[in-house]
């Protein structure tokens, strides 16, 4: 299987789907994606949909994971939090593109699972944090963009805080299995703006300041 092929198939095919920030495409140009799916979903790594993960999770597909990535117009200095490790793809995509990357993944296994492969490829610029990812990373913030890849009924007020002046913050908002990507970005005075977007479907937010474990 030619997966060099496939990964500018699948950059092609953004592009004509309307992607046109530059650097996240030459981020996806860049990051094997072949290197973050289960080995029983190989032959499906360039697929343009979600796929499974352990733990009940997915790694999202391709076209998504480019247009949150695009929204945040994210620049090479940026400290970026990524909120949903999930396999560690995400946040290797953002490694390619941005100065540092802080990842919060409540699942320990999906932790181990992103740590070894992100390690594997040398990714010296991104620190996976087990924890409740609703309450953000605050030990490292501000944060000049912060993407969250499961989907509340709102945006964390922590998340809020934690984004910087000009900051900018995508995430899946709505019912349990349907959202819409909302964005928003913190203004110089200190008040927010937002603007809704696309619909989605996301895992479900599971957290303090987002659904309960036990929430359907």
């Amino acid at each position: 299987m030619n997966f060099d092929q496939l990964r500018a198939e699948m950059v092609a095919d953004l592009r004509e789907r309307g992607i046109k920030d530059t650097a996240v495409l030459q981020a996806m140009h860049t990051v094997p994606r072949e290197a973050f799916v289960q080995e029983e979903y190989l032959e499906h790594a360039y697929y343009n949909g979600a796929l499974p993960l352990p733990a009940q999770q997915t790694i999202s597909q391709p076209f998504v994971v480019a247009l949150m990535l695009s929204a945040l117009k994210l620049k090479p200095q940026f400290n970026v939090l990524e909120i949903g490790t999930g396999s560690g793809y995400a946040a290797a995509v953002l490694g390619q593109i941005v100065r540092q990357v802080h990842t919060v993944e409540r699942q320990e296994a999906l932790v181990d699972y992103a740590k070894t492969r992100l390690q594997q490829l040398g990714y010296a610029n991104i620190c996976v944090h087990l924890g409740d990812g609703t309450l953000g990373w605050p030990e490292a913030a501000p944060y000049d963009a912060i993407v969250v890849a499961a989907g509340g009924p709102t945006v964390p007020v922590s998340l809020r805080e934690q984004l910087g002046v000009n900051g900018r913050l995508i995430m899946p908002v709505g019912s349990y299995k349907k959202q819409k990507l909302q964005l928003v970005w913190r203004r110089k005075d200190g008040r927010f703006g937002q603007k809704t977007l696309t619909p989605v479907r996301f895992v479900p937010l599971i957290g303090r300041e987002g659904w309960d474990d036990g929430d359907q």
